[in-house]
């Protein structure tokens, strides 16, 4: 991989659609900018504030590049502070799925946290709508609730369709409380529902039924019968259970 005289920057130089792209995205830092876009407009000082790591100056370069592509452009937000902020054109919307689709790739290589790991808990968001399997489908209309840490947001199911929407639910069928790390963890296979339970680190309130529906949904295994679902989670009035296991 070469670096071409303007810019500076690499470039494969391969007639290929795959090859183009990596030239604009296969930059260190790059995705997780993209990523952190697909929340909605940021300011600089937030990016930088949720990339541990990038240097400022590595961070403004990127962004430039990425502006001078088409895949990001700056905009002004309102309210107090800069109002300057960074988000993403159409052209760089379309790498919504894609960016996704990696994510999802990638929880089965997420390993144990270590102490030099960070986790934000709106990338919590970004999961639950990569791992969300339209294929799925329970054929209901219902609302799945989650806080992580300080981020609240929600599975709505209608229609013979399953979204991610930032912020609460109305009448949520099921709600689930923990933290950013646990939630990456039972996400990627590491840490079953049930497990989180009994250690402390997960609440269920809701409908035991919804539970076990939006696990479902998720791929998630979930180790759990209806008696092991706490108080809190109604009883469901089937008497047998039966989950799958996330492809």
């Amino acid at each position: 991989m070469d670096k071409t005289a303007a810019g500076a920057k690499r470039t494969y130089h391969q007639y290929c659609g795959l090859a183009s792209a990596l030239d604009v995205l296969g930059e260190r830092w790059t995705l997780l900018i993209v990523r952190e876009l697909l929340m909605g407009p940021r300011r600089y000082s937030d990016l930088l504030a949720d990339l541990p790591g990038v240097g400022t100056n590595l961070l403004a370069e990127r962004l430039k590049f990425l502006v001078t592509m088409g895949v990001v452009r700056q905009t002004d937000l309102p309210g107090g502070g800069s109002r300057l902020a960074y988000e993403l054109t159409e052209q760089g919307e379309r790498l919504r799925p894609i960016v996704l689709g990696l994510a999802h790739w990638g929880m089965d290589y997420v390993g144990p946290r270590s102490e030099a790991d960070t986790v934000r808990p709106h990338w919590g968001f970004l999961a639950v709508e990569a791992m969300i399997d339209q294929r799925r489908l329970a054929g209901v209309s219902e609302r799945y609730e989650f806080h992580v840490d300080d981020q609240v947001f929600h599975i709505d199911v209608r229609d013979g369709a399953a979204r991610a929407v930032r912020g609460p639910a109305e009448a949520p069928a099921m709600a689930a409380t923990t933290d950013a790390a646990t939630f990456v963890q039972i996400g990627s296979g590491r840490l079953t529902p049930l497990v989180a339970m009994v250690q402390g680190r997960l609440r269920l309130e809701g409908d035991a039924d919804a539970v076990l529906r939006c696990c479902d949904l998720l791929g998630i295994e979930t180790g759990m019968v209806p008696d092991d679902l706490p108080a809190s989670v109604k009883p469901p009035t089937r008497t047998k259970t039966t989950t799958r296991r996330r492809a």
